[in-house]
């Protein structure tokens, strides 16, 4: 299947979903390595045909969902998203995972999250994206701290899993705090370009 180039990174690019990505995404979802970090689709039935209408629904509704996909493969490597978009205050909300367990902890993850930032502030011009982690997601936390996300809060014991409680790490990021790798630099090119 031809995938579509969004926005291009080193390492991986972000492509508009596929119903041809629906099979791939309900494996992943039924993974609890995957899913448990995520949250509902933890325990939540998640079928090939569920996703295929949650890809429908958003091809219909222009949702900000993304595939990862490796570049030198063109491999999907998971999803990412931005939800509770508001244009009016300019915010919105960020998701992503790495359903293949062997791109784990080699970049791509701060790579795509980098391309969806650029997306939201240099494309849709929002000011703050904001995400929540559970408190035992240490792995991901780092990397949202690492990428420039501050913690705003602490939501306490917001899920029970296993018999125990866990909290979510709330973080946000503004815009003024990203610099963009891929839309600045393609815009100086397109602008002094004498075509």
């Amino acid at each position: 299947m031809a995938r579509l180039k969004k926005l291009v990174g080193s390492r991986c690019y972000l492509s508009p979903v596929t119903p041809e990505d629906a099979e791939q995404w309900a494996a992943w979802l039924n993974d609890l390595e995957v899913a448990l970090p995520l949250g509902d689709e933890a325990h939540a039935m998640i079928t090939v045909a569920d996703q295929v209408r949650d890809i429908d629904e958003i091809a219909a509704r222009h949702q900000h969902v993304f595939d990862i996909v490796d570049l030198a493969t063109d491999e999907s490597l998971g999803r990412c998203l931005l939800f509770a978009v508001n244009q009016v205050d300019r915010t919105a909300e960020v998701g992503i995972f790495l359903g293949e367990k062997s791109a784990w902890g080699k970049g791509y993850g701060r790579e795509a999250m980098t391309l969806l930032l650029d997306y939201a502030f240099s494309l849709l011009n929002l000011d703050s994206v904001m995400l929540g982690a559970f408190a035992f997601n240490e792995r991901a936390i780092r990397l949202y701290e690492r990428l420039g996300f501050r913690t705003i809060g602490r939501r306490r014991e917001a899920r029970t899993i296993a018999g125990r409680k866990h909290d979510v790490v709330l973080m946000d990021m503004l815009a003024r705090e990203f610099e963009s790798p891929v839309v600045g630099p393609t815009l100086e090119r397109v602008s002094t370009d004498p075509r």
